[in-house]
């Protein structure tokens, strides 16, 4: 099999538990909506947001998506400045599953290729990883993909992502807790590994390699890093 030279991942349920993002993230910034948008709604960049969401009330389409948990860029876009907001003032902290942290530095040290493909904007994935209770990882990625290069269950946005990251996708791992994800980086020739945490309830598809945690998928590849314990 070719080695693997890069390693994708997403973050929800795969760096940093679902409950982090569905009742932490998620709820913080329908709480500040309102006040960002006062504030800020009349910037450039804010108002370049804004021409992308439908309707004659645009509050009322961001809050009807943030309860759809929709995966639509403006909304993720928007959501990703406000929660910048509470990461620079330090009322947020990225959570980062403690195994994860180590190995990532490993494989980064050792060589690999460090990328990270979420539903959630590139810059708040900048954020998590900048302000996570282990420190700022930020560094150790060399990219950040987010739904502007297309639907994360859409096998040609993992050609895309392949082509930005100059490898061919046999030399990629994706991992995820979404099997439809999974097939979808699948199909169009990635490797795969389904990450199936006990607290966040993933159900296993049987359909990829599963590791529970960081270490166990490097040992499942082959890769550095997998006598780190998982803590």
């Amino acid at each position: 099999m070719p080695d693997i030279k890069a390693v994708v991942t997403d973050i929800e349920g795969t760096t940093s538990a679902i409950a982090f993002v569905k009742e932490t993230l998620f709820p913080f910034a329908a709480a500040a909506l309102d006040e960002f948008l006062d504030s800020q709604g009349s910037t450039p960049r804010v108002t370049a947001i804004l021409q992308g969401v439908p309707g004659p009330d645009r509050r009322a389409t961001l809050r009807r998506w943030m309860a759809e948990d929709a995966k639509v860029t403006p909304l993720k876009t928007l959501q990703g400045l406000i929660w910048r907001a509470g990461f620079e003032d330090g009322r947020l902290t990225g959570h980062i599953w403690p195994d994860v942290p180590p190995v990532l530095r490993c494989w980064a040290q050792e060589g690999l290729m460090l990328a990270v493909y979420s539903s959630g904007s590139a810059e708040a994935q900048r954020l998590l990883f900048r302000h996570s209770q282990a420190g700022n990882l930020e560094d150790l990625f060399r990219g950040f993909f987010d739904t502007r290069i297309g639907a994360k269950r859409d096998a040609q946005s993992y050609i895309t992502i392949a082509a930005a990251l100059a490898l061919p996708p046999s030399q990629i791992l994706f991992l995820s807790d979404v099997p439809a994800e999974l097939d979808a980086a699948a199909h169009a020739g990635l490797r795969s590994c389904q990450l199936v945490r006990a607290a966040d309830g993933t159900v296993p598809s049987g359909r990829h390699p599963e590791a529970p945690d960081f270490p166990t998928v490097a040992r499942l590849f082959g890769l550095p890093g997998g006598n780190i314990p998982a803590g």
